[in-house]
């Protein structure tokens, strides 16, 4: 039993889920319900009281549960064919006895029916949408405890609609067993069957699930309204999309469903322009200089222009249009996009800062400056003051520094005197740094190296920085007596390359000194 609650409820779920239709556009019907067995067969000839026998319930066997199930298919016409099986309990059993009829429990027999039946409904006669009474014949075979018996039925019932495709339904079938006895386990009793249960029609196509079937569907593969035979109108605009031209936006009648936004009386979907109001003759674009070239191709749509220019004017009338035009009020030419070149330097005069006079382009037109006259522009010239040939790169011709001069450079960085264990000058050393500097300025092209040197009294971590540092102090000093710092580099190299004993104190002495070098 607990099986079939769950059927039934199945049931009614897809119910819920079905789409409305008649039975024969939904062939398919499943009823569920209960039954009742009544084994009273009256025989007496007055029909009213056979018939009040049939229908005393008190004589009825019901099984309080979902108990029957019924799968039909309708065939046209108002005929169906269907198949039962039910279930129930006998525990009140009424066979003929000598004074009338004898009621006993005969021990809880079971009962199985399986029955096939063809169906015919008046309600296409009655034109009724609820009403619907029906006839049925048909056969089976009964089970009913250990005995199990053909029968040949016959019936009656009504279906009410409660929407077209789920019912009430009720039925009486009469089943005839051609058995020779009617004792239980022994043979099976004709008897009277009633039944009541839910009817639930299905089985038409409906492709797109929009409750239209597909034969009634204008657009069968995509849901739509019944007010539209099924077809969709997705912008709400009460034209269904099939019929509608512009189907995602609303639209007007007029337009066959597209909108004129702009309400120039040109359908957005033939106006190239929808968002203004235009010209039918420029497809609905408006020509706002009066130019006779409409907005979305004139390039210059708020000055009336020329249809070669794309609407552009050319003020100057250098065949260049003013938008592309960067001197669109003086003739120009088209490598310098319509500017002039006055002084034909190859720089238009919009970029040129000397316009007048040829210059390069490097130097934005102008000339370059030569302050000393020597013909090598100062930024070619190493000595832009002095005058001096191209050849020596601006600068006067000057003779190469001789061997004597580097050793009397030499002598003099021997004779430096710094105060003890510091990099500052001595007062003596002053004047020796002067005689250095009039040797180096005279040979403007030579370069030189300082190396500082120190004796082996103390340790190179004190030593090495100390001789760094005073061969810095002679660089700094050169330096800002006029001697060019690219000319110079100095390095400390401590206690090494001695030139003397370290022993005595002539020889430490004379280790303590400032090298000039000749550098490559």
């Amino acid at each position: 039993m607990k099986h079939f609650n769950k059927l039934f409820a199945a049931a009614v779920l897809c119910a819920g889920l079905s789409a409305q239709a008649q039975d024969a556009d939904h062939p398919w019907a499943v009823t569920v319900g209960a039954n009742a067995v009544n084994t009273k067969v009256s025989t007496t000839s007055n029909f009213s009281n056979r018939m009040g026998g049939y229908f005393k319930t008190s004589d009825w066997n019901i099984l309080p549960s979902v108990s029957y199930l019924n799968v039909a298919r309708y065939l046209g016409d108002g005929f169906s064919i269907g198949l039962v099986g039910s279930v129930n309990k006998i525990d009140k059993f009424i066979a003929p006895a000598s004074e009338g009829y004898l009621k006993y429990n005969p021990g809880d027999l079971t009962y199985y029916g399986i029955d096939a039946e063809i169906k015919y409904s008046f309600k296409e006669i009655l034109k009724s949408k609820v009403i619907d009474p029906f006839i049925l014949v048909g056969g089976g075979y009964t089970f009913m405890g250990d005995a199990s018996q053909g029968t040949v039925n016959g019936g009656a019932g009504l279906n009410f609609w409660f929407t077209k495709n789920v019912a009430l339904t009720v039925q009486s079938t009469y089943k005839h067993s051609f058995s020779d006895s009617r004792l239980p386990d022994v043979g099976v009793a004709s008897h009277i069957q009633h039944f009541a249960g839910i009817r639930f029609q299905f089985g038409g196509k409906d492709t797109d699930g929009d409750g239209i079937l597909d034969k009634y569907d204008e657009c069968p593969e995509v849901p739509g309204l019944a007010e539209f035979n099924g077809c969709p109108d997705t912008d709400g605009d009460g034209i269904p999309d099939h019929l509608d031209e512009c189907p995602d936006v609303p639209g007007l009648p007029e337009f066959n469903g597209c909108p004129d936004t702009d309400g120039d009386g040109i359908p957005d979907n033939k106006d190239e322009c929808p968002e203004v109001p235009g010209l039918a003759e420029f497809n609905g674009c408006p020509d706002t200089d009066g130019d006779g070239i409409p907005d979305h191709l004139d390039e210059c749509p708020d000055v009336p222009g020329l249809p070669e220019f794309n609407g552009c004017p050319d003020t100057d009338g250098d065949g260049i249009p003013d938008n592309k035009d960067e001197c669109p009020e003086v003739p120009g030419l088209a490598e310098f996009n319509g500017c002039p070149d006055t002084d034909g330097d190859g720089v238009p005069d919009n970029k040129d800062e000397c316009p007048e006079v040829p210059g390069p382009k490097e130097n934005k037109g102008c000339p370059w400056p030569d302050r000393d006259g020597d013909g090598v522009p100062d930024h070619l010239d190493k000595c832009p003051d002095v005058p001096g040939p191209a050849s020596n790169n601006g600068c006067p011709e000057v003779k190469e520094i001789k061997a004597e001069q580097v050793k009397q450079l030499n002598d003099y960085g021997k004779t430096l005197l710094f105060h003890t264990g510091k990099y500052t000058f001595q007062d003596a050393s002053y004047s020796v740094l002067d005689n250095m500097v009039k040797i180096m300025k005279e040979y403007p092209t030579a370069n030189f190296h300082i190396a500082g040197y120190t004796d082996s009294t103390g340790s190179d971590r004190i030593n090495l920085p100390l001789s760094d540092n005073r061969a810095n102090a002679v660089k700094v000093y050169l330096i800002e007596k006029g001697i060019d710092s690219s000319r110079l580099t100095s390095k400390g190299y401590g206690s090494k390359d001695p030139i003397a004993s370290n022993k005595t104190v002539k020889g430490r002495e004379l280790n303590r000194r400032v090298e000039i070098q000749l550098a490559k």
